[in-house]
């Protein structure tokens, strides 16, 4: 058995330049350790563990060593041991004593630890039961941002290149070429306009929501023809964020369920989306069935808000048939274990999963492992700006290895 010797925790600064928590996991053997850092969400599921304690990285720095305490020992073989030690030293629900990003950064530097002790890749480490190590998942990446991203955008919070092609070279290829055609076609129709980018790296300008997914679409059509590569155009829509008193609130229309139900459907017949995130409320587990249900076989319907990573809430959504398809965030839950049994159940039932990054991200890229150890259909991921690119990289690493390249 490999044990836990030792616990670092420090403040380190995610994308956006807020605090967040880093965590080295030292082993028996001093040439084993793992380190990892916590990204932090800015549109959030009401069902998420907390981020951090009251008190912030300050609370969660002084209460180091008492969380050292709790973990020194256990076993690095498994994330199970060291979880389980985790949410003991916690001792609530929703992590709000320890924080939901402490949680993540010490249950995957565990992780990494553990792999590097068994001569494993993350990647293989965590690999669920029944997976070959030469699938990889699509690159599900952010070209054009709104909503709490990118206030002056649009409504929708994100526009998205699906790029399915099994090769990591590929995909990350042509989702950067649709990301490139955007921006460029945003400076052509505004060449006068300050044109920005997104917490997560995706073009921002001040338009509409169709407007945006005209340009999304041109985009995605001229980055397939000039690599010959497949890539859709796909939305998070982050439905919870304009939902107020029983309406979805646009700023060109307002609609009831049944509007928005209709609307979402309209966009998939004209525009071919192949990804639809978050397109109701998180509590409107019905909507999500009747979209699933008229427009499943054309497009992933995935959730976030609506589930959190929570196996509770996933298995409301199995009950219901409410997806087909799953978001995937660690910090949502606090663990790797919490995480895993949320994606077994998902592939148990049929439902694709998708792993994805934060608003607000770290350089770290062991994202990228999770989505191959979990079999995902998709890496979701902006495509610009380092902590994005880590991501992306690592990917083409594993790829290469895999003899993919």
């Amino acid at each position: 058995m490999t044990g836990l010797k030792s616990l670092s925790l420090r403040l380190v600064y995610d994308s956006r330049g807020a605090e967040t928590v880093e965590a080295t996991v030292y082993a028996d053997d001093p040439a084993v350790q793992g380190q990892a850092s916590a990204p932090s969400g800015a549109s959030t599921g009401a069902h998420e563990v907390a981020a951090l304690p009251p008190g912030g990285v300050a609370a969660v720095l002084a209460d180091g060593p008492r969380i050292e305490r709790a973990l020194r020992g256990i076993s690095l073989d498994t994330p199970a041991s060291i979880d389980a030690a985790l949410h003991a030293a916690d001792g609530t629900a929703t992590f709000s004593r320890v924080g939901g990003n402490t949680a993540t950064a010490i249950s995957v530097a565990a992780a990494l630890a553990g792999a590097r002790s068994s001569g494993r890749t993350l990647a293989e480490f965590l690999r669920r039961p029944g997976l070959r190590g030469d699938r990889f998942p699509a690159i599900v990446g952010n070209c054009l941002n709104g909503g709490r991203h990118a206030i002056g955008g649009p409504d929708i919070q994100e526009f998205l290149a699906f790029a399915p092609e099994t090769r990591p070279e590929d995909s990350v290829r042509v989702a950067l070429a649709v990301h490139r055609a955007v921006g460029a076609a945003l400076h052509a129709k505004y060449p006068t306009r300050a044109l920005g980018r997104g917490d997560e790296g995706g073009w921002v300008a001040a338009i509409g929501n169709m407007e945006a997914l005209e340009i999304l679409v041109d985009a995605c059509h001229h980055a397939s023809e000039s690599s010959k590569l497949p890539v859709q155009p796909g939305v998070d829509f982050a439905a919870s964020e304009f939902f107020r008193d029983g309406q979805y609130r646009y700023r060109e229309q307002t609609l009831d369920a049944e509007g928005q139900l209709g609307f979402v459907t309209h966009l998939v017949d004209r525009y071919g989306l192949a990804y639809l995130e978050d397109p109701f409320e998180e509590e409107a587990f019905d909507s999500f069935t009747a979209l699933t249900k008229a427009v499943g076989s054309k497009a992933l319907v995935v959730g976030d808000d609506l589930y959190t990573t929570r196996v509770d809430r996933v298995r409301r959504g199995l009950e219901r048939r409410s997806t087909n398809a799953v978001l995937i965030k660690v910090n949502q839950v606090g663990t790797l274990s919490d995480t895993m049994q949320t994606v077994d159940l998902a592939r148990s039932e049929g439902l694709q999963t998708v792993t994805s990054h934060r608003s607000g991200e770290t350089n770290d890229g062991w994202l990228a492992h999770l989505a191959v150890a979990f079999g995902s259909a998709g890496l979701k991921c902006g495509l610009l700006g380092g902590e994005r690119v880590a991501k992306l990289n690592e990917l083409r690493r594993l790829g290469a290895a895999a003899g993919d390249l």
